[in-house]
C-alpha cells in the first residue's frame, strides 16, 4: 500500500501524524503523560522517551510482547516486521498485536516498514536481551591483542590488520551458520551442553582463571575448547560470556520457545455451582458480622498504638478468638477496617486504634451493601494483609496496620488475579499454581517474588471475603471485574448477594443447661444484646452460648437489670425460658450490689457482717491490705479499681460507690476519633485518565502544536520584546477589530514571562478577555502584565 503521509523522522513527528483517538489511547494507556498536561506534541514525546515513563509501560507488558521488544533490541535499527516474524518464530497475527501495542505506546515509531525503537527502551533492556549475550564483535573487540590473535590464528583466520578489523572478521567466522555448526561438532558433549545451558539464559558463568593461555590443540577440558575456539569469551578474571550468535544458534534460531507465545490456560475444575455460590455467600455474611464484632469490642476497650505505629502482637493475638478465625484471617479482618476509614489513631495523648463515624455509617447499610464497601476498599487497597508477621529487612516482625504494609503493586496484581479468576468458566474453579502461572505471564517484569506471594494472598482472602466459594467466583462478584456504570454494577452486586445471604433470626433456644441455640445468625442488636449476657462457646450456622455468673455480672455491671434480662430471655427465645438459667438471673443480682467499694484509698462496706468475715478469713485476704473500721466497713491500701478487681477474682461481686454513697453503673459509652481520614491506596501508576480530560488534553496538544506553528520567525522564546504600554493597548484593540491572533509576552506574579497565543475578545478596566489557545478557555490577563504583542501567522 502507497504511503501518503510523509515518513516520520522523529518520534515527535510519529506523534503528529496520529489521529486524536490515537493521541487519547496512548494517553489512556500511559496516564503518566496527562500529568501535568505537556504543552505541545513535542513535550509530549520528550516526556513518554523518559526512563521512568518507559519501565512503567514496560511493566505493563506480557512475557510476548517484551519478546518482541527483545527482538527490536537485537535486530539493527530500523527494523521491518519480516524480521522480527523470522527472529521471534511466531504467527503473524500474534506479532501484528504486539506491534501494535507497542506503537499505541510510543514505545515504537515510524513507517509500517521501518519500525524504531526508542533508545531508552535499548537501555533499560540491558545488554542481555531475552537472556542472550553481546553480539560476538563487541566481546572479542574487548580481548586483549594477544588474545584474539591467539584465537584468529586457532580458526585458522588470515590476520587483518588492526584489532577491530581483526574482531570483525573472528566473529564473522563464528556468526556463519556453517562455521558455527562445524565448530560445535569439533568440541566435545560436555562442552556442547555446557553451552545450551548458557544459552537459556542467563549467558554469563564463573570459570577460575578465564585470561589462561589455551589453543585448540592442547586444549584438555571442555572450557579450554570453548575459550580456544572463541565460542566462550572471557570478560574479567572469573567471567565468561556466550557471544550472542552462538546462543541464538543453539535455540534454532528464534529468541524463545512455543511457551512463551500464548498465556499458560488455568488448570480447572468444576465443582458444585449452587455450593459455589452458597460457600461465598456464607463467607461474605460472616466477614460483615467479623467486622461489627472487632469494631464493637474496640469501642469499649481500644488497643493502643505501637510507638512506631502499628498494633500490638498481644493486641493481634487475642483476636483470633474474639473473631473465630486464624491470625492470618484477624489481621486481614483489621486491615479492612482501617482501609475502609472504620478504625483510626485516637485524637488523645494515649494513642489508641479507635472506630470512628464511618463505622456507624456503614452499619446502618443492609448486609451486602456493607460487604461491598468493605470488598471495594480491598480491591484498590495498596497494603498486603499477608505481610503481617512476616520478618522485615532487619528481621523484625511486620505488625498490622503499620505503614510497612504498603506495596503499590499489590492493586494490580490483586486484579489479575481475579481477572484469571472470571476468565475461567462459570462454575470452574482454577488452580492456584496455575493462576500463578498466567500472572507471571501477564506481568512478567512486575513484582517478582513478592507477586507470588500476593497471588497466593489475594486467593486466599477472596475466599474469606466471600468473593469466590470453594475457589471459583461467585456468580454476584463477576460484576465487581466488568465496566459500565458504577451504580448499576453495585446493584447487580447487592441484588444477587441480597438473594443468597441468610435471613437474620430473632429468636433463640434456651435449654436447661444454662446454654442457649441460635439456629442462625441474629438480627445484628439481638446478638449484641445476646453476647454481653453469654459468652460464645462455638460458632458456625447456628451458634451455642453459654450463660454464666460473670456473664450475668458482666451485664450488670453496664447498667442492666434483673428484670430487663428477663424481659430479654422471654422476648426472644422460641422456648419457655429454664429455671436453672431464672435462678442464676437472680442469684447474681440480689448478690450484685450488697459489698461496695469507694475511693476512699479505698473501703468495703457491706450490710452483710457475715460476708466481710468471709472475705477476711480468706487466705488470700493479706494481699488486699485490708483491717475493719466497723462491724460494716473495711479500708485497704489498695486503690479502689485494684480492689475491686482483686474481689471479683475471690469469687465475690463487689459494686463500685461513688463518694456520695451512690452505685456506680459502669456503662461504657462507645468511643469514637474524628479528624483522620481512610489511608489512601499507594499505586504503581496513576488511574487511567477520564474520557473527558482525555479529550482536553488532546485539545490541549493540538493548541500547543498551532501555537508554536504560529510563533513570529523572529520572536525567540521568553524573548517577546517590551513596548510602551500605550502601544500595547493599540496593538490589543486592533486585533480585537480585526479577529485577530496574536502572541503576547506575559509576565507571572514570579516575574518570569511566557508566551501565550491569544484570540483578544474585550479590553476594558485594565484587563485583557481573551481566548488562550494553549489552555483551550476564556482567561484574563492584566494588560500592565503584558510586555508585548505581536501577530500570530498561520
Amino acid at each position: 500500500m502507497t504511503r501518503t503521509m510523509p515518513v516520520p523522522r522523529s518520534l515527535a513527528d510519529d506523534l503528529r501524524a496520529r489521529s486524536d483517538g490515537e493521541l487519547a489511547t496512548l494517553l489512556r494507556v500511559r496516564p503518566d503523560l496527562v500529568v501535568p498536561v505537556p504543552v505541545d506534541v513535542a513535550q509530549l514525546a520528550s516526556r513518554a522517551a523518559t526512563r521512568a515513563s518507559a519501565v512503567r509501560a514496560l511493566d505493563r507488558l506480557d512475557q510476548y510482547t517484551l519478546l518482541v521488544v527483545d527482538a527490536l533490541v537485537i535486530l539493527p535499527d530500523p527494523v521491518t516486521p519480516s524480521a522480527v516474524e523470522q527472529l521471534v518464530g511466531a504467527p503473524w497475527d500474534a506479532l501484528s498485536h504486539a506491534l501494535h501495542t507497542l506503537r499505541e505506546q510510543a514505545l515504537t515509531w515510524g513507517a509500517d516498514d521501518e519500525i524504531h525503537l526508542l533508545r531508552v527502551v535499548r537501555e533499560i533492556i540491558g545488554p542481555h536481551p531475552a537472556g542472550l549475550g553481546p553480539p560476538a564483535s563487541q566481546l572479542l573487540a574487548g580481548l586483549p591483542p594477544a588474545r584474539l590473535a591467539a584465537i584468529q590464528a586457532d580458526l585458522g583466520l588470515p590476520a587483518a590488520g588492526n584489532h577491530a578489523s581483526n574482531a570483525e572478521l573472528v566473529a564473522g567466522h563464528i556468526s556463519n551458520p556453517g562455521t558455527l555448526g562445524a565448530l560445535l561438532d569439533e568440541v566435545s558433549t560436555e562442552a556442547v551442553a555446557a553451552l545450551r545451558a548458557l544459552a537459556e539464559g542467563p549467558p554469563t558463568g564463573r570459570v577460575e582463571s578465564a585470561w589462561r593461555e589455551v589453543d585448540r590443540a592442547g586444549a584438555r577440558t571442555p572450557v579450554d575448547q570453548l575459550l580456544a575456539t572463541g565460542l566462550l569469551i572471557p570478560v574479567d578474571e572469573n567471567m565468561v560470556v556466550l557471544p550472542r550468535e552462538v546462543g541464538l544458534h543453539l535455540r534454532g534460531g528464534v529468541l524463545r520457545g512455543a511457551a512463551h507465545m500464548a498465556p499458560p490456560s488455568p488448570t480447572t475444575t468444576e465443582p458444585d455451582p449452587a455450593r459455589i455460590d452458597r460457600t461465598a455467600a456464607a463467607s461474605a455474611f460472616d466477614l460483615v458480622r467479623k467486622v461489627e464484632t472487632l469494631l464493637d469490642a474496640w469501642s469499649l476497650e481500644p488497643p493502643g498504638v505501637l510507638r512506631t505505629g502499628g498494633l500490638g502482637v498481644r493486641d493481634l493475638r487475642r483476636l483470633p478468638d474474639l473473631l473465630d478465625t486464624d491470625e492470618s484471617g484477624a489481621a486481614l479482618v483489621v486491615e479492612l477496617a482501617y482501609v475502609t476509614g472504620m478504625v483510626a489513631p485516637s485524637n488523645t495523648e494515649d494513642e489508641t486504634w479507635t472506630p470512628t463515624p464511618v463505622y456507624d455509617t456503614w452499619q446502618r447499610g443492609d448486609v451486602a451493601e456493607r460487604w461491598l464497601a468493605l470488598v471495594r476498599a480491598w480491591q484498590s487497597s495498596s497494603r498486603v494483609a499477608g505481610l503481617v508477621g512476616t520478618r522485615d529487612e532487619r528481621d523484625r516482625a511486620i505488625p498490622a496496620l503499620s505503614g510497612e504494609l504498603d506495596r503499590p503493586v499489590a492493586p494490580e496484581i490483586r486484579s489479575q488475579v481475579l481477572d484469571v479468576l472470571a476468565s475461567v468458566p462459570t462454575g470452574h474453579s482454577a488452580d492456584a499454581e496455575s493462576i500463578g502461572e498466567v500472572v507471571r505471564w501477564r506481568r512478567p517484569r512486575r513484582g517478582g517474588r513478592l507477586r507470588d506471594r500476593v497471588v497466593g494472598w489475594t486467593l486466599r482472602e477472596a475466599e474469606f471475603l466471600g468473593i469466590t466459594g470453594t475457589g471459583a467466583l461467585a456468580s454476584y462478584a463477576r460484576p465487581l471485574l466488568a465496566h459500565g456504570r458504577e451504580e448499576q454494577l453495585e446493584k447487580e452486586i447487592r441484588i444477587g448477594l441480597d438473594a443468597l445471604l441468610p435471613q437474620p433470626l430473632e429468636h433463640i433456644l434456651l435449654q436447661a443447661d444454662l446454654t442457649a441455640v441460635a439456629p442462625g445468625p441474629l438480627r445484628s442488636d439481638l446478638a449484641r444484646e445476646l453476647n454481653l449476657i453469654s459468652d460464645v462457646e462455638s460458632r458456625g450456622g447456628a451458634s451455642v452460648h453459654r450463660f454464666t455468673e460473670s456473664s450475668i455480672r458482666r451485664a450488670l455491671d453496664v447498667g442492666r437489670t434483673a428484670s430487663d434480662v428477663h424481659r430479654f430471655l422471654a422476648t426472644i427465645s422460641r422456648t419457655p425460658v429454664p429455671q436453672p438459667l431464672t435462678y442464676l438471673v437472680d442469684d447474681v443480682s440480689r448478690r450484685h450490689g450488697l459489698l461496695r467499694v469507694g475511693a476512699a484509698s479505698s473501703f468495703v462496706r457491706s450490710d452483710d457482717q457475715a460476708m466481710l468475715s468471709e472475705i477476711l478469713a480468706r487466705p488470700q485476704a493479706s494481699a488486699l491490705g485490708l483491717r475493719q473500721l466497723a462491724p460494716t466497713v473495711l479500708v485497704s491500701s489498695l486503690d479502689g479499681l485494684t480492689l475491686l478487681e482483686r474481689l471479683r477474682q475471690l469469687g465475690f461481686v463487689p459494686t463500685p460507690e461513688s463518694a456520695d454513697g451512690t452505685v456506680v453503673i459502669a456503662r461504657p459509652e462507645p468511643r469514637r476519633t474524628h479528624g483522620r481520614a481512610a489511608p489512601s491506596p499507594t499505586l504503581v501508576e496513576r488511574p487511567a485518565p477520564t474520557e473527558a480530560v482525555l479529550a482536553a488534553a488532546v485539545r490541549a496538544l493540538r493548541a500547543g502544536d498551532r501555537s508554536s506553528a504560529a510563533r513570529p520567525p523572529d520572536t525567540v522564546p521568553g524573548r517577546l520584546g517590551r513596548k510602551a504600554s500605550a502601544q500595547t493597548l493599540a496593538d490589543l484593540r486592533e486585533a480585537i477589530e480585526r479577529g485577530s491572533t496574536v502572541w503576547i509576552g506575559y509576565v507571572d506574579q514570579h516575574g518570569s514571562t511566557s508566551e501565550r497565543i491569544i484570540d483578544p475578545v474585550r479590553l476594558e478596566g485594565g484587563w485583557l478577555a481573551a481566548f488562550d489557545h494553549r489552555r483551550n478557555e476564556i482567561r484574563s490577563f492584566a494588560v500592565h502584565r503584558i510586555s508585548g504583542v505581536a501577530l500570530a501567522t498561520e
